[in-house]
């Protein structure tokens, strides 16, 4: 996608089927799911086993003449006990990267919405037994909330377990020693249009990214939601939410001037078109038109077409 003067690719590390629905969205009743699975199905939900489906996936952004990484996945060769679709993963996302034509020594910033798992694994690479960072000349910006939780100080007190730790030792640390890392709060500007705001919950520092050029918006909003049944239903978290009450707090606050702004929704885990408008509804909020995006690629192989024919609105922007 280009909005306004910013060009926006997508880089899918993978999609499919990851967790029960149940599971990962205790609060949402089961009628939700069976009774949106016309357009749930295939990029969002799989009736057949009742799991949730997620996409793992970068925003590349080329913007004001340098390159943003919104989130990195993975990575390779994590040691992730507990959490076998991340442990030991092996996949090509560096391959993705170059093939939209990033070279790791291309990329100016990357920015971890949060420091999840599955958002700083390409922080680094495994040089010769020593993780190192992946992108030389980049500025790492980290939230320092998230930095003070998941560091060796784990300032919240809570939520914190020991894969959080190896996390934070291969994909975090390395960037510190590297003299890489940026860490902020509250609020920091990027540049011209892009600008990073705290939005806690899903984790102390949680943060969203906000694209504003010409008369186009967006809001890359990280883990906020992680499903699209979470816009219908936006006073559910997810599992992994470590602060329930303000998640749900950040989530509305999201929702709502997106649909009060005509922002493009930007999550991290939506599958098919990957991005989509927001609605009020009453006192809710409704699916408005999903983006026009390129093929989905993911490291796995394959495409799909983003046309938007996996869920309700026009597929058109």
């Amino acid at each position: 996608m280009v909005l306004g003067d910013v060009e926006v690719v997508r880089i899918v590390e993978w999609h499919r089927p990851f967790a029960p629905a149940s599971d990962m969205f205790p609060t949402v009743a089961a009628e939700v799911w069976q009774d949106n699975a016309d357009w749930l199905a295939p990029d969002h939900w799989e009736p057949d086993s009742g799991r949730a489906v997620l996409a793992l996936q970068t925003w590349v952004l080329r913007s004001g003449g340098r390159t943003v990484l919104v989130d990195t996945g993975v990575g390779n060769g994590r040691e992730r006990p507990g959490m076998p679709p991340f442990h030991r993963c092996q996949g090509d996302f560096l391959g993705l990267l170059a093939r939209a034509g990033v070279r790791p020594q291309d990329v100016d910033i990357v920015v971890n919405t949060h420091l999840h798992v599955d958002h700083v694994g390409w922080n680094t690479v495994d040089a010769d037994g020593e993780w190192v960072p992946t992108f030389p000349h980049a500025e790492y910006l980290i939230p320092a909330a998230d930095d003070f939780h998941y560091g060796p100080d784990n300032a919240y007190g809570k939520g914190r377990q020991e894969v959080d730790r190896l996390i934070y030792e291969d994909s975090v640390a390395p960037v510190h020693r590297a003299g890489q890392a940026v860490l902020w709060d509250g609020f920091h500007r990027i540049d011209e249009h892009l600008t990073l705001e705290s939005a806690p919950g899903h984790t102390p520092g949680s943060s969203v990214l906000r694209l504003t050029s010409g008369g186009d918006r967006a809001v890359f909003v990280g883990d906020l939601l992680h499903s699209p049944v979470q816009i219908l239903e936006p006073c559910c978290n997810s599992s992994a939410c470590l602060d329930p009450e303000q998640a749900v707090t950040s989530r509305r606050g999201i929702l709502a001037r997106a649909a009060d702004e005509r922002e493009l929704l930007v999550p991290a885990h939506f599958g098919g078109p990957g991005a989509l408008e927001v609605r009020r509804e009453g006192a809710g909020f409704a699916l408005g038109p999903w983006a026009a995006t390129g093929p989905e690629r993911s490291a796995a192989g394959g495409s799909t077409a983003g046309d938007g024919s996996a869920a309700p609105g026009d597929a058109s922007r």
